[in-house]
């Protein structure tokens, strides 16, 4: 007898688990429900069509129920939602949207891939017309629907993650006021603060405003639009307002099913993607994964592992033997004209999970200097100090940023240390490279490090030097440099003139070294060591310094007069 499968949410995982049990096995009988009236459609390209990026709305939807049956003979059922699961007679129960008819429906195997839904918080107000959030095709039909009638010329977006940036920047580009307001004070959690304050910098560049550190306690409706209520702050209006908040593992049925479940209630499964249940699988984000660097328990709502959990979990209902190994999270952001990637995990993150972490801050360009059109990146790239194990990495700059991510990216996955970065061989021409590779630089840094050639010290370091004279604090720019911005107590050499000046220097006393981006003072720091002094460079350099201050005046600025000033 034909083994039959059934599939409950036919997006990410559903959809791949589908095609790949055909692929691995002819006879099977399959079937998929899903409530929405849409199957395997682009979630990540919702944004760009609200925006007109993408302009035709069918453009989003990857297959329908009939190509997906034309090519897969996969019964796809849209519009029908499962209310249980029953695992002891091994059916589930099936209700048709459309008919209202409920039926019963026989598995031997069952893929759960339910997703996760937008946080609705409780709070007042939140039912209002004028109030939305971005997950599903529908949802993305209503926006809109409603900007086409109401041409709406303000709105706030509660929350700073994925979503809201490109919900941001797609409702910018259609000309209307837009204002980011969240909790944390920064945005994009898989950043530090230091690294996402060049993405502050890019929104509010672009005429975002972002109110950071604010708590919203209700929404109103008043003078024809919804008023954001905050907590001790004066309110935010707008036209409409979009949550995207985050979102929470769908898993209701699993639960009332019996169903192991993990953090924030999602489902627990091993690597074989099995659940507690015998016969019940469970893909994408309504799963609790390892994440690959820290080895703990994680939720990560992103396409690229839903899609390879689901693979796994028809590769197993086959007779395979196919592990997911975790996430790490590797994700890229298209910021107005910036592009944003992170791979593994952050400092801050690493430092909570216990690791003792370090990082790189660098400044390379993305291409060779002397070939017109490069740009700088920002670069961090996180090790365990003392293993020099490689955590993660964060870029923030233009072209090339997606390419060096995806090397460290899979540098994390093959268990490298930073400093093996230097031993990679990559591809170069001065349009699109240097030969020595931003990546093969960090790895030159870290080694550096590690030997002892230099010694550095980070931003957080620069507030606690004493200004009592027991340290030299030197800065070894040009004179232009040093008067267009410096921190204060540093005083001038430029690098060039340093041999000459060594006797302003006082032997004996460490000196804390600063320049542009980090390879002058680095420079200045050997040139030192050279003559017996005892020198730290500072990690990233000024731009990077400047850079971090200035968005953490705007951010405290905008809390003390009510909102970001821009």
């Amino acid at each position: 007898m034909e083994m039959k499968v059934v599939i409950i949410g036919g997006v990410a995982g559903g959809a791949t688990a589908a095609a790949r049990l055909r692929r691995l096995d002819e006879r099977a009988e399959i079937v998929v429900f899903e409530r929405s009236g849409y199957i395997s459609y682009a979630n990540c390209g919702l944004p760009y069509y609200i925006g007109g990026v993408i302009e035709d709305p069918g453009a989003l939807t990857l297959q329908t129920p009939e190509s997906f049956f034309a090519r897969f003979r996969v019964d796809m059922r849209v519009r029908h939602e499962v209310t249980a699961i029953h695992p002891e007679g091994k059916t589930v129960s099936v209700k048709n949207l459309e008919t209202g008819e409920e039926f019963e429906e026989r598995y031997d195997k069952l893929i759960l891939s339910p997703g996760a839904k937008p946080a609705q918080p409780r709070l007042p107000g939140v039912g209002l017309d004028r109030l939305f959030t971005l997950r599903t095709v529908e949802d993305t039909f209503r926006i809109k629907d409603f900007i086409q009638k109401n041409h709406p010329r303000s709105a706030v977006l509660a929350g700073g993650g994925f979503v809201g940036l490109e919900l941001a920047e797609n409702l910018r580009e259609l000309g209307m006021d837009v204002t980011i307001v969240q909790r944390p004070k920064q945005l994009m959690n898989p950043f530090d603060p230091d690294m996402a304050a060049f993405i502050h910098g890019e929104m509010r560049s672009h005429g975002v405003k972002l109110a950071l550190g604010y708590m919203v306690e209700g929404f109103q409706e008043k003078n024809g639009g919804v008023d954001v209520l905050l907590k001790d702050a004066d309110s935010l209006h707008a036209d409409m307002v979009v949550l995207a908040i985050g979102v929470t593992p769908d898993t209701a049925l699993a639960k009332d099913a019996g169903l192991k479940l993990g953090l924030k209630g999602s489902i627990v499964v091993n690597d074989r993607m099995e659940t507690s249940v015998p016969d019940i699988y469970a893909v994408g984000d309504a799963v609790q994964i390892q994440h690959f660097v820290t080895g703990q328990d994680a939720l990560l709502s992103l396409a690229g592992p839903a899609n390879k959990q689901g693979r796994i979990a028809a590769d197993n209902i086959c007779g395979g033997n196919s592990r997911y190994l975790g996430s790490q999270g590797s994700s890229v952001l298209k910021v107005f004209d910036m592009t944003a990637a992170v791979t593994g995990v952050n400092e801050t993150n690493a430092r909570r999970a216990g690791l003792d972490a370090d990082a790189v801050v660098l400044s390379p360009m993305s291409h060779a200097g002397y070939y017109p059109g490069g740009k700088l990146m920002t670069m961090k790239v996180v090790f365990e100090k003392g293993t020099y194990r490689l955590l993660g990495a964060q870029i923030v700059g233009y072209e090339g940023v997606d390419k060096r991510i995806d090397v460290l990216a899979a540098a994390v996955h093959a268990g490298l240390t930073a400093i093996e970065l230097k031993d990679l061989d990559l591809a170069y021409a001065p349009p699109y490279s240097s030969a020595k590779d931003p990546v093969n630089m960090a790895g030159f840094l870290v080694e550096n490090l590690s030997k002892g050639v230099v010694k550095q010290f980070r931003l957080e370091d620069v507030k606690t030097l004493p200004r009592d004279g027991s340290i030299t604090l030197l800065d070894v720019r040009t004179a232009q440099e040093y008067a267009r911005g410096h921190i204060e107590g540093f005083r001038l050499i430029p690098v060039d003139e340093l041999r000459e000046r060594l006797d302003e220097i006082e032997l004996g006393k460490p000196v804390y070294v600063i320049c542009q981006s980090g390879l002058r003072s680095y420079i200045a720091c050997r040139i030192l060591a050279g003559y017996g002094y005892d020198a730290y460079n500072f990690s990233g350099g000024f731009r990077f310094y400047d850079a971090v201050n200035n968005d953490r005046r705007l951010i405290e600025s905008a809390a003390a007069c009510g909102m970001d000033q821009n």
